[in-house]
């Protein structure tokens, strides 16, 4: 993966809001089954207090309060990711700001061109420990999250490292996969895919699960459509935001889809794999789907849910 160094980047669509979280009180407060509070967090995975004493849960939380008030200050992203530092792309901060533009440019113009829907930007806000969201408060044990309520895509930058650390996904290109991931989501909802699959879900709860897996396995797909088009997308001046992406990108973003995979993870925590309880898709799902996304280049290709939930 070869970034471009001169490409200017939009601040605007990231909103720095470390210092600024208020959580909820620690891991142990974000409840993790599905049901209740007044807006559903879609998450690539949930990472809770047992993950930090030797085992974890992963899904899809639903969190109650919060009103999504905690305001960014992008002083220090604007003056550090300015293009006349040549410096900036060592700076994780400056890296996801330019892989949020990317994200963005894709879908600003595949969206009307491929479904006819206009695109609205979902910044993405960075936190630190807590935030407010209109989905709820969250802490960093929620993992990075889409939040439908308030049109955010929310990170602590800091679970690269987890990811990296405990789950052996090392690779650079594990960060954008994790963004376009949740910008998958996103598009999910502009699309009305999400709300059709809340929908079946409270008319079929016995399959909510599986639904689940659809709407995650979609989203992995969207991340792979993503990537096979990655180097055509430009900042708001023209400018190429990636000057190359590798297979060994791709590989390192397959490693970390594997990792994140249901199955990976009841391992991880120790216990069976019980396919019941899969709410994002096994690891060989979560590869099979971003590869299809990758290798089509289509979003029509990612239909998970067979012709409609």
């Amino acid at each position: 993966m070869e970034l471009n160094e001169n490409a200017d980047l939009d601040t605007s669509q990231v909103e720095d809001a470390r210092g600024a979280g208020r959580g909820g009180g620690g891991f142990g407060g974000i409840p993790i089954p599905i049901g209740g509070g007044i807006g559903t967090i879609i998450t690539l995975v949930v990472v809770v207090i047992g993950l930090v004493v030797g085992g974890g849960t992963f899904g899809r939380s639903m969190l109650g309060g919060g009103d999504g008030n905690d305001q960014g200050n992008n002083t220090q992203l604007e003056q550090k990711c300015a293009a006349s530092n040549p410096d900036r792309f060592k700076d994780a901060d400056c890296r996801n700001l330019l892989y949020v533009n990317s994200i963005q440019s894709y879908w600003q113009s595949a969206l009307p061109q491929i479904f006819g829907k206009a695109y609205s930007q979902a910044p993405t806000r960075f936190f630190s420990g807590g935030v407010n969201t209109g989905c709820g408060q969250a802490d960093s044990g929620v993992g990075p999250f889409y939040c439908p309520a308030d049109d955010h895509v929310y990170i602590d930058l800091d679970f690269y490292q987890e990811l990296a650390s405990r789950f052996g996904a090392k690779g650079e290109f594990a960060q954008p996969y994790v963004l376009a991931h949740e910008y998958g989501h996103h598009i999910q909802d502009l699309l009305g895919t999400e709300a059709q699959m809340r929908r079946a879900q409270q008319r079929d709860p016995s399959n909510a699960n599986q639904y689940s897996v659809m709407l995650e396995l979609q989203a992995d797909c969207y991340a792979g459509v993503w990537t096979n088009h990655a180097t055509e997308t430009k900042s708001a001046k023209g400018q190429a935001l990636f000057k190359s992406i590798t297979q060994q990108d791709v590989q390192e973003a397959l490693t970390a889809a594997a990792a994140v995979g249901d199955d990976a993870i009841q391992k991880k925590m120790g216990g069976a794999v019980d396919e019941h309880k899969f709410t994002h898709g096994s690891s060989a799902q979560r590869q099979q789907w971003f590869s299809k996304g990758y290798e089509t280049g289509d979003p029509r290709s990612c239909d998970t849910f067979g012709n409609g939930v």
